[in-house]
């Protein structure tokens, strides 16, 4: 398709030239025209009938639609990022990367420029189809030998293909744009001549190639018997590959963007003109099927791929419609392809950095990609060496498919996100976009689920080596960012005005833990991490001291990035922030009023002091204190150098003061042998009582472990009758090896016995939690 040429020849992607959005200033007409030209190509007049023949008319119906679910879905999304901002010379791969970033663009634009690349070879092989009246007109005049070889197609496309290259590389791109209303004039006259004709007779089998040379037809065995959803032949071929053949009829429509830096208004222009030909194309290839199905058997069909030139009212038409067809869309795509590359190379998207060098370089004022050019004829030569229309049509599919899915995936994301930055003059609607992209995958696993793998893991593998070029540019972060932006706060709003009161059966941790030692010790963060690892959220505050400033604020953040740089290495499923007060009481104030990150409520409070620093102690006292009476539960980490050992052992203490605390301290234990650093730690239960309770109490606790289906042992519950002067003995008797003592602490201000006190107790024991349930909860 010359309009293509025509906009690469002056486009110089990537170049200043292009940039400067100088050219022709055309309208929406050759946009339009660029599109419909490459829709109505090599598969309408070649493999149309075929699919007819194997899948039947309803079903060949069925593609139409399926096709269009994916066509139609990208370009809606790329005539929308199209006008998101100005668009320049370029096309697809331009508009692509200055939108989202060389990340997303050069993982789209490498699978974009091999689908181009690979056209030429599929168009080219269509090219000398065309030519099948001549193959038969030589089996009359030469020998059986000379049949053999003229017969190949490969004669015809391999010779064209390198005169095509050698064109674009003597001539550059300096083709008018004239001759594209040529090309669709041709076409527009060899579809009506088809649609105007008449039913053939089935001819003999060596007259079926001889179109228009007045020999007599015999009547076909297999008769017509009118408009047939379901008649196809027996030895069929599935839907998958009869899809996978066909599919390329629909990818032309985003030909147009190559006119980008040619148009007087693109942002109007190119929506109306892709659009415009993907529905024109729609309708088209419709109605060419039901009259297909009118007018042959399933037989003629299979058996003839030119049936098309048995039922025109002139049946050369149909040659040279598909000849010009398949000829312009080459010269195209040979056009598109290197200057895509070219591209790619400004950008410096490939690996290799002397490739960049080589492959960006244009000889001339025009800038024309000579080595660029020699690559992508390299590679269109191969594949028109190695395959027929059908094995190269499977596999531009797929790299098409790719292609497609990666711009309705970006574009749903993109709205998806609400970045303020995308203000696009053209909207599509999300749902559209997603259907786009779920209908390429389902697609692509349909029609061969390796060359999907492959397809997929080759963009994926571009996209991450661009990624780790490209520290601070834009890339699928930002993106997914912006898109968990907005489902976190549609889902804290849904929660908010849904919300329940929490049934004590499905309680879970909620966690803010607050210090002012986050970077010097790992206990507490640990605790945090291990806590929340599955069953529970948290937040860790880091505490800095002072009065807010700006320059409090940046030393506060740049505490904050070691600690996700802490969450990243640990792999902890916590969010962490900084506060700045002027005391420590404020901040546990400040901290209580906080929202859950989850749209649960925050519900524990996580303190924590060192064994070696018991001046820490009153602070931690007095925030204990506030949040018992804010009805919080409280959690006291009491840390030493032992750093919770070899994580095997938890041993949990209950007496009779801190019983109603006994629920919590099991869920807790539960909850940290869940972590897979505990993973081979044991639970033991110690139940400390008067000697005439010690019994019944113990055995109401090792029934709510039954009940409650904990992994705790009833070996492993130990009646312990001591008094609570006795405690702190018992405690380094049994425990002083546990890696995790867990034990209770009544916070409330009735506590005859000061809290400060309580937190000196086990000084023997290595790690302790101290826990105060203010609320009642279930473990049943």
């Amino acid at each position: 398709m010359f309009s293509k040429a025509a906009e690469l020849a002056r486009s110089k992607l990537g170049g200043s030239a292009s940039d400067s959005g100088s050219g022709h200033g055309f309208g929406t007409a050759p946009v339009f025209l660029a599109s419909v030209s490459t829709i109505l190509g090599a598969i309408l007049f070649l493999r149309f009938g075929y699919a007819v023949a194997h899948v039947g008319l309803g079903l060949t119906l069925v593609i139409i639609v399926l096709g269009h679910f994916v066509t139609i879905p990208t370009v809606l999304a790329v005539s929308e990022i199209a006008t998101n901002r100005r668009v320049a010379g370029g096309g697809a791969y331009f508009i692509v990367s200055r939108s989202f970033g060389m990340s997303i663009g050069g993982a789209i634009g490498i699978a974009l420029y091999l689908s181009q690349a690979i056209s030429v070879a599929f168009y080219m092989v269509a090219f000398a189809e065309a030519f099948k009246p001549v193959y038969h007109l030589a089996a009359e005049a030469e020998t059986m030998e000379w049949i053999q070889k003229v017969s190949d197609p490969r004669w015809v496309s391999l010779p064209f293909t390198v005169l095509l290259i050698a064109l674009m590389l003597t001539r550059g791109a300096n083709l008018g744009v004239r001759a594209l209303w040529g090309v669709c004039l041709v076409l527009a006259v060899a579809i009506a001549a088809f649609l105007l004709g008449e039913a053939p007779n089935q001819m003999g089998p060596d007259e079926s190639s001889l179109v228009g040379n007045g020999t007599e037809n015999t009547q076909s065995a297999n008769q017509r018997s009118g408009l047939n959803l379901t008649a196809r032949i027996d030895d069929n071929d599935g839907f998958g590959k009869v899809f996978a053949i066909c599919f390329p009829a629909f990818t032309g429509m985003i030909a147009g963007l190559g006119l980008s830096g040619d148009l007087k208004n693109p942002q109007r222009s190119i929506p109306l003109g892709t659009i415009g030909a993907t529905l024109a194309g729609m309708v088209i290839y419709t109605v060419v099927a039901i009259k297909l199905a009118l007018s042959a058997t399933p037989k003629d069909l299979a058996e003839d791929y030119f049936i098309m030139a048995k039922i025109a009212i002139w049946p050369p038409i149909i040659y040279i419609g598909l000849a010009a067809a398949a000829l312009s869309s080459a010269l195209g795509s040979i056009m598109v392809a290197p200057r895509t590359l070219q591209a790619l190379a400004r950008d410096n998207v490939l690996p290799i950095p002397k490739l960049n060098r080589l492959l960006e370089k244009g000889l001339g004022k025009a800038q024309e990609p000579f080595y660029a050019t020699c690559v992508s004829g390299a590679i269109a030569i191969v594949f028109v060496v190695l395959g027929g229309v059908d094995s190269i049509a499977r596999i531009l599919t797929m790299f098409f498919m790719v292609t497609y899915g990666a711009l309705c995936a970006v574009s749903f994301l993109e709205y998806f996100s609400g970045n303020p930055s995308y203000r696009p003059t053209f909207h599509t609607r999300w749902y559209l976009s997603l259907l786009g992209a779920v209908m390429c995958g389902l697609m692509m696993i349909r029609i061969d689920i390796l060359y999907a793998l492959l397809a997929l893991l080759l963009m994926i593998a571009v996209y991450i080596g661009l990624r780790r070029s490209r520290h601070g540019q834009r890339d699928l972060t930002a993106i997914f960012q912006g898109t968990m932006f907005q489902l976190t706060r549609r889902l804290q709003i849904f929660l908010q005005k849904s919300r329940a009161i929490t049934t004590k059966d499905g309680w879970r941790p909620s966690i803010v833990a607050v210090t002012r030692f986050g970077e010097r010790r790992l206990g507490h963060f640990d605790l945090l991490r291990w806590i929340c690892h599955r069953h529970g959220f948290g937040q860790f505050i880091q505490f800095s001291e002072g009065d807010y400033s700006f320059s409090s604020e940046v030393a506060a953040r740049l505490g904050v990035d070691e600690l996700i740089q802490r969450t990243e290495i640990s792999r902890a499923g916590i969010f962490v922030d900084s506060l700045i007060c002027p005391s420590f009481q404020l901040a546990i104030a400040q901290t209580l009023q906080m929202p859950g990150v989850s749209g649960l409520p925050n519900n524990c409070v996580l303190l924590e002091f060192h064994q070696d620093n018991p001046e820490e102690i009153k602070e931690v006292e007095q925030g204990a204190r506030l949040a018992a009476n804010a009805m919080f539960n409280v959690l006291i980490l009491r840390s030493t150098k032992y750093r919770f050992g070899y994580r095997s052992s938890i041993h949990v203490w209950v007496t009779e003061d801190t019983l109603a605390n006994a629920p919590m301290m099991l869920m807790f234990a539960y909850i940290i042998v869940g972590h897979p650093e505990w993973k081979r730690a044991e639970i033991k239960l110690f139940g400390c009582f008067d000697s005439t309770e010690a019994g019944r109490e113990v055995n109401k606790l090792s029934t709510l472990m039954t009940e409650g289906r904990l992994p705790i042992s009833t070996h492993n519950v130990t009646s312990v009758s001591c008094s609570l002067d006795e405690l702190e003995e018992e405690v380094f008797h049994r425990s002083s090896q546990a890696d995790l003592v867990i034990a209770g602490l009544k916070a409330d201000s009735a506590e005859p016995r000061p809290v400060a006190d309580a937190l000196r107790h086990y000084e023997r024991a290595n790690e302790v939690m101290l826990v105060h349930s203010s609320e009642q909860i279930s473990i049943r």
